[in-house]
């Protein structure tokens, strides 16, 4: 027997967008720890005459840095989305994101009382 916790299903779309999230959120962070590791070891290395010690050193930072770039990209674009979809879930399921109006209320009292809206909804013009 299933137990009703509170959630619903997420539809086939939000799964897509879940799974196309992390697939960028993967491929963005590893092109910025490749791009780290170049700049920190590769051009360096590439630059100067190094010592194989000095090398060594230098391969180790970088390792370091673009680990820690990988890890941060991935955990930043990753919340960033969470936050998004949290957003969004909150509106579709009654949420009040626009301090308790709905979106139309919100839209008309936004800039000054709608004052440039037609007095009557469907009329554009004041003598239709």
């Amino acid at each position: 027997m299933e137990r009703d916790t509170g959630r619903r299903r997420r539809s086939q779309a939000e799964r897509d967008a879940v799974t196309i999230e992390i697939g960028y959120a993967l491929v963005s962070a590893t092109a910025l720890a490749l791009a780290v590791m170049g700049v920190v070891v590769a051009g360096p290395a590439l630059a100067f005459d190094l010592p194989k010690a000095a090398r060594g050193t230098l391969f180790g930072a970088g390792v370091s840095l673009a680990v820690t770039a990988f890890v941060v990209r991935l955990v930043t674009v990753l919340w960033r989305f969470t936050a998004r979809e949290r957003e969004r879930r909150a509106a579709l399921d009654g949420g009040a994101p626009y301090g308790g109006m709905d979106i139309t209320t919100y839209l008309e009292n936004r800039d000054g009382g709608g004052q440039d809206q037609p007095s009557q909804p469907g009329r554009t013009r004041p003598d239709s």
